[in-house]
């Protein structure tokens, strides 16, 4: 058996118990072969917290065995839609009465608010467990005409297998949800890979799915670095998909290794560089209200932060003033303070990052309207930053930030303003802001982007389909769209009449 640590929680004078090891067949274990452990830290106060097993290339074999054993004998095609549905909603149900203490664990770790890992976080994720609980026993094929005298035909949707999961730091029990729901509705195993940076919520979920009364292997999870873990299945011959959220660059890398491996499913949901654009008909207040939740929220931390905005020149002095009056009204700092809004960025290295872009915005000429100062407190805070009187060349227009770092373009016509939506390598989001009906349709239609907000932004839900174009991934996750990503169609031909002559004679 692995360990299990106490994590203290100064502010709420209290301790959180997590298991520390590998969970491979509804065990914590050690590692088959490394002693090397994965520290974790309070980006609040730059400390450590925990130490976790770092799984090695021959942990993620052993997890795969556990996966792919339990495929075949006591999950897969061997028990009903209904029995998954039940196990599903049993693990809901357990993640919404500890769902307190889960928030506390995320922001621990994570550095976001209590309320937000809590309410929106970790509430999308039940509901995410319960929708696709309602699926589990509706995976239907087709019957399809062949000859209706002597032959038919039928389509079956069959579980594609073992899954690996790779998840980021950013939503982790979020994205836990999201890979884990589908995957399960249709009798998929799983090896999951959380964060290195954040693995310390998948291991709590981990305890939860024994007590809901999962079959050992059905849910294996290996904290592991993402170049060894991560790698590791990737490349691996006995996982049949691949499901990745993170950076398109290692999005390309996990590509490769499916290539060059067995071919595995592969279903990549990767970076943005997502636009608003504000029409002059637009309500501005509300317009600058949405486009503060686009930059703001989780800190910008976000693969569809709204990080670009083009304004039409006929309201563009109007709507700045409006939205920085908005965003001044975002608290950054402690998420175990109740009127903090968002919490720091994840990491020293995310920090510098951010820093690098802002002090890159500065030397380029865009000019700063708000933030762009750094604090000298302990923690990685970084306040919201907005630049006006940027250009397409500049690299806070460019490049992915992952911060709270705005940046604002205008324009004339609705034409220039779609060339400048449209002008990135990404394709994960875009919004835009018009009372015009006719413009919404228009412009909604021309957006290269998985999904288009209208007059609102960043609002997910659990029944509709999100997933990037271009460089921004390929498959979709959420909805009835996501079960694909998890299933094989088998076409059965079936003879019920015709004899066969032979030999053949023409």
């Amino acid at each position: 058996m692995s360990s299990t640590v106490k994590i203290p929680v100064p502010t709420l004078n209290k301790e959180i118990s997590v298991s520390t090891g590998l969970f491979i067949n509804n065990e914590f274990v050690p590692s088959v072969d490394s002693a090397e452990v994965i520290q974790c830290f309070n980006p609040a106060t730059e400390q450590v917290i925990a130490s976790v097993v770092a799984g090695s290339s021959k942990d993620i074999d052993v997890a795969v065995a556990a996966a792919r054993l339990a495929f075949k004998t006591t999950w897969g095609k061997n028990v009903t839609g209904w029995e998954r549905s039940r196990l599903m909603n049993k693990l809901a149900d357990l993640i919404e009465r500890d769902k307190q203490e889960l928030a506390e664990l995320e922001t621990l770790n994570n550095g976001k608010p209590v309320a937000v890992a809590r309410d929106f976080d970790i509430g999308d994720s039940i509901q995410c467990l319960r929708y696709y609980a309602g699926w589990a026993d509706k995976i239907t094929g087709q019957t399809i005409e062949v000859d209706n005298k002597s032959k038919m035909a039928f389509t079956r949707h069959e579980p594609i297998g073992v899954c690996g999961q790779i998840i980021p730091w950013n939503y982790p029990i979020n994205m836990w949800a999201w890979k884990v729901a589908p995957a399960l509705a249709v009798g998929c195993t799983i090896v999951m890979k959380p964060s290195e940076i954040t693995p310390l919520t998948a291991l709590k979920l981990s305890e939860l799915v024994v007590e809901a009364g999962f079959p050992p292997g059905v849910i294996n999870t290996v904290p592991s670095l993402g170049s060894v873990g991560g790698a590791a299945l990737a490349a691996h011959n006995d996982v049949d998909k691949i499901a990745f959220t993170g950076s398109t660059i290692t999005g390309r890398k996990i590509m490769e290794a499916a290539a060059k491996s067995n071919l595995k499913k592969v279903s990549l949901e990767l970076g943005g560089k997502s636009p608003q654009l504000i029409f002059e008909s637009a309500d501005l207040q509300q317009a600058a209200a949405w486009a503060a939740l686009g930059i703001c929220y989780n800190t910008g931390q976000d693969c569809t932060a709204g990080s670009r905005i083009y304004v039409q020149d006929s309201v563009y002095d109007k709507f700045i003033d409006v939205l920085v009056s908005t965003v001044k009204e975002t608290v950054i700092g402690d998420g175990f303070d109740n009127n903090t809004g968002g919490g720091p960025l994840i990491s020293k290295a995310q920090f510098d990052r951010v820093w690098g872009y802002i002090d890159a915005g500065k030397a380029e000429g865009a000019k700063v309207v708000l933030g762009g100062e750094r604090r000298n407190t302990k923690g990685y805070f970084v306040d919201p930053t907005i630049f006006t009187d940027v250009d397409s060349s500049m690299k806070i227009v460019k490049e992915e930030i992952f911060g709270p770092v705005l940046s604002i373009g205008r324009f004339k016509t609705e034409e220039e303003a779609v060339a400048l939506a449209n002008n990135t390598t990404y394709g994960l989001g875009a919004g835009l802001h018009s009372t015009d009906a006719s413009q919404c349709m228009r412009v909604s239609g021309l957006l290269e982007a998985g999904t288009v907000w209208v007059n609102q932004y960043n609002i997910l839900s659990n029944n509709v389909p999100f997933g990037g174009k271009k460089q921004s991934g390929i498959g979709r996750e959420l909805g009835s769209y996501a079960l694909e990503e998890y299933t094989s169609v088998k076409a059965v031909h079936w003879n019920i009449g015709e004899k066969l002559q032979w030999p053949l004679s023409f």
